[in-house]
Formats: C-alpha cells, structure tokens, sequence
C-alpha cells in the first residue's frame, strides 16, 4: 500500500497518483479514451491520469472518505481473519465431522487459501472493467451468504465448497477495497489512510487466534456466522456512501492469461501449503509446483505477446510497482515465518494454552496499529523510501533479536525481556514497511488501480505461504518443534527481510520529503 515514487515534497505520495480528492472510473473513461491496451496508449493513460489529477488537486477532500476507508476496511478484516481463525477450529470441526481424514479436513483452510490467491489477479481486472462499487458489494454480498452456508453446513464437503466461494468473494473483496479507498483521500492524507488500512489487516491477522478461540470455545460455526451482521451493515453502508461508478472501457477477455494466471498462482500456493502434508519431494508436490513454474513462464511469454493480456506489462514499468511487488513477496515469507514460529514457541515450547498464546502475540499489532496510523507523517518526513527501509530493517532486528536471546524454559521473563522486544520491533517494521509498499497501487493509472492491488496481495499470499512452508520444512516435519527449528525460521526471516531492505532501496527518491 504504498508510495514508492513520490510526487511532492512531504506527501509521501507518487507523482499524480494521489492528487485528486476523488475519483471515480467515471473520470478514468475521460482519461483512458478508447481502451486500446498497447504499450503507446498504456503510457498516455499514465501521463493523462496523471495530469487529471494533478489539475484537481485545489480541490477540497472528499468529507465520507473516513467512511469510505472504515467500509473497505471492515471488508479487509473480514477476508483476512476468517483466514486465520478458522485454523483453532481445526479440532472442534474434526470432531464435528469424525471420522473425517486429515488431509480432507485441511482443505476448510486450503481452499480458502487457494481460491483466494488464485483469484485476486482476474478479480482486480473484473473490478476496473465493470465497476469497482459494484464489484465490491456483489463480493461482500457473496461472503455474506457464504459464511451463513459454512455455518450451517451439515457435511465436511459442503462446507469446503462454502470456503471454496468465500475464498472466491474474498478474492474480489481485497483488492476493490483498496482501490476504492485511495482516491477518495488527498495526497498529504494517502499514507495515513493506507497505514490504516494496513494495520486493520494486521490486526485482523493477530487477533484471529485469540477471536478463534474464544468462539471454537462455543460453537466453531460462529466464526462464520458472526460475519453475517458485519456484511449486512458494510453492504448498507456501502450503498448509501461508496463512489458511483461505470463500467470502464470494454475489452477483450484474455481467456489464456487467465488461465495462466490461475494455474500459475494456484498451483505454486497449493505446492506450499500442501508440502507438508504430501512431503517435500513427493511426486504429487514435485508435479504442482513444476506445473505453477510452467504456466508462470508461459503466462509472461503471453502478456509479452498479447494485445489485451490479463495483467499488462505497463504495471511493472510503472515507477516503484516491481520493487514493491518483490518486496512484498519478501517481507510477506519472512512475516509467515515469524508469525507461525513466535506461535509455535508459546505453544509447544513454552507451553501456553492457545488463548494465552493469543495474547502474548497481542503487542504485534497494537504495535502496528500505532505505528501504522502516524505513518503518514512519517513518510513526509523522512520519505517513502526511507521509511520502507527503516520498517524492514526492524524486521530484521525482529528475526536477530529471537534468534540470539529467545530461550527454552517456561516463559515468565522469558518472554518479557527476551521476546517482547522483537514484536515490537516486528510490530514497527509491519506498520512502516506495508503502507509505503502497499501504496504503489496508487501509482498506477486509475483504471488499473483494482487490477495493481490485487497483483501486491497475490505477493502477500503467495509470500506468507512460502513462509510457512519453508518454517515447515525446517522443522523435519516435527509435530513438536524444538528451539533448534524454529531459530532456523527466525534466520530465513531475517535474510528475506534483508531481500525487502534491498527493495525499499530501489525507490525512487524523487519528490520524498527530507529522505
């Protein structure tokens, strides 16, 4: 959600990108013209959104844009708690469905987890085409009605076949709540906003074990049914308040980008997230992930190629969107890795019950919270670029601080002296690293914004996956990891948070505040 190419002095924002108090695709058909999809009309886009927005910036902020950003965030919070809570349930939903396999039973959270990963690229372009308002309650619609099937499914298929559509909502949720956000907010205010965003996802995030728990406790379907009066309330919400918008400019669909893009993004998040289950060099394994390489290598020949491909090679020469990408990616395994290690050292070395558990992972994203908040004045300060730099650092010094001082023992001042401080320093790192990163959507021609949001969320799922997978694979397939293990994930952490202070470096330090 961030700013990696700035376009005026303190507003942490790039160029052109957030000028315009508000804007709606009504303004991107003025801008886009005919829709013809070539590189030449691509980089006129640009250069004409830009100036769009540029002559609107004496304009006065929208006054629902705080409405409009606690919509797309509630949104966010929904899709990204309902993937992390669901995993306590595991136990009350096996015992529910007894005798159901293990491997059948993963795919309540693998499903979702797939589904989403796979979909967020096409959801982002449906979004810019037929209109992100629309798309966007259709979606909350959809994980409404979703989650009320999910918690009344009366057999284990039935509600991974409600996972798998709520995944699928999800998919379109993410990335129009983003780009519905962004240009309601002026350039001085992006970064606040993104910030916010930001932290709603991590708390989201940190929270979903404790909600988790507290709710398998009672019933484990009232971790979906309780998303029924949130949606219902978004939805009325966002009817009254969210921008009206048009259909952009028809175009062709790239049904074999699409496709590429699906098997590319799906079979390399399910090679992760099944690994463990099906073995590192099993030959099913082996066979998804060669497959996902293969379409990943033919899908770029594609949208080299194509006249209308799916994601446009325009996005990656845009200012700042290919670091932020590749950043992402990196802070994303590194923040997976951290996140399930700090989880299974309260638990299985420590001994914590999973509600304790819960709240020693609290200072993470209260941390985020604060942090992400006074973001915006951070990046004016100091710059985008700085700022990333500086939040990535941290998660280094997350990852060195456990690997050097985390101990064995019971806890106790174990925890306070020698974990907290790398959660606060995780907790800084999130909330100064993602906003900046996150908003190179915003750098993007309005018409795109949808379709650049989701493709900087494929490289947070496809990355937290990877995280897992590989903290996984350290562990020698252990249920009960030892110190030895999980200090390995802290190191792979702390060289993929290296990787995201690499990228940060390669923004541009064009119009950055004093960075």
């Amino acid at each position: 959600m961030t700013t990696p190419h700035l376009g005026g002095r303190g507003t942490g924002m790039p160029a052109g990108a957030g000028a315009a108090p508000h804007l709606t695709e009504t303004d991107t058909d003025v801008d886009t013209g005919t829709g013809t999809d070539t590189d030449t009309t691509s980089a006129t886009v640009i250069t004409s959104s830009t100036a769009a927005m540029s002559a609107t910036a004496g304009e006065a902020p929208d006054p629902r844009r705080w409405l409009i950003l606690a919509i797309a965030s509630a949104a966010q919070f929904l899709a990204v708690l309902d993937l992390i809570a669901v995993t306590i349930a595991f136990p009350a939903i096996g015992q529910d469905f007894a005798p159901a396999p293990a491997s059948a039973l993963s795919w309540v959270l693998n499903g979702y987890t797939v589904v989403l990963a796979a979909l967020l690229v096409p959801a982002g372009r449906l979004a810019d085409e037929a209109g992100r308002r629309r798309c966007f309650l259709i979606g909350m619609v959809l994980f409404g009605l979703a989650s009320a099937a999910c918690g009344a499914a009366p057999t284990l298929a039935l509600l991974i076949v409600a996972r798998v559509v709520q995944g699928a909502a999800a998919a379109v949720l993410i990335p129009t709540s983003l780009s519905l956000a962004l240009p309601a907010f002026p350039a001085r205010e992006r970064a606040t906003a993104v910030g916010v965003w930001t932290a709603v996802s991590a708390v989201a995030a940190s929270s979903g074990p404790v909600l988790g728990g507290l709710l398998a406790a009672v019933d484990w379907r009232l971790i979906f049914l309780i998303n029924v009066p949130v949606v219902l309330l978004a939805v009325g919400a966002g009817g009254r308040l969210l921008p009206r918008s048009v259909r952009g400019p028809r175009q062709a669909l790239d049904l074999p980008g699409t496709a590429l893009v699906l098997v590319c993004v799906g079979a390399l998040v399910t090679a992760f997230v099944e690994a463990p289950e099906w073995g590192y060099t099993a030959p099913a394994t082996l066979a998804v992930l060669a497959a996902g390489v293969l379409a990943g290598v033919l899908g770029v020949r594609h949208v080299r190629r194509a006249e209308q491909p799916v994601v446009h090679p325009v996005l990656f020469r845009t200012p700042g969107f290919t670091p932020a990408t590749l950043g992402l990616l990196s802070y994303f395994v590194a923040y997976g890795a951290m996140m399930l290690a700090a989880s299974l050292l309260f638990t299985d070395v420590w001994h914590y019950s999973v509600r304790t558990a819960g709240l020693a992972m609290a200072p993470w994203p209260l941390t985020v919270l604060v942090v992400s908040v006074v973001s915006g004045r951070i990046v004016g300060a100091i710059g985008g670029r700085m700022t990333a730099v500086v939040g990535a650092l941290c998660f280094v010094a997350a990852a060195l601080w456990w690997i050097v001082l985390a101990g064995d023992g019971s806890g106790g001042t174990h925890y306070a002296v020698r974990f907290l401080p790398g959660l606060v320093l995780a907790g800084c790192g999130t909330g100064l690293y993602q906003p900046v990163m996150f908003a190179a959507a915003g750098s993007l021609p309005s018409r795109q914004l949808s379709l650049g949001s989701g493709v900087l969320m494929v490289s947070r799922q496809a990355g937290t996956a990877l995280g897992v997978a590989v903290l996984v694979a350290t562990m020698g397939g252990r249920q009960q990891p030892d110190l030895g293990a999980l200090r390995g994930g802290w190191i792979i952490a702390a060289v993929t948070s290296a990787v995201a202070v690499a990228a940060a470096l390669t923004l541009r330090r064009s119009g950055e505040g004093r960075g």
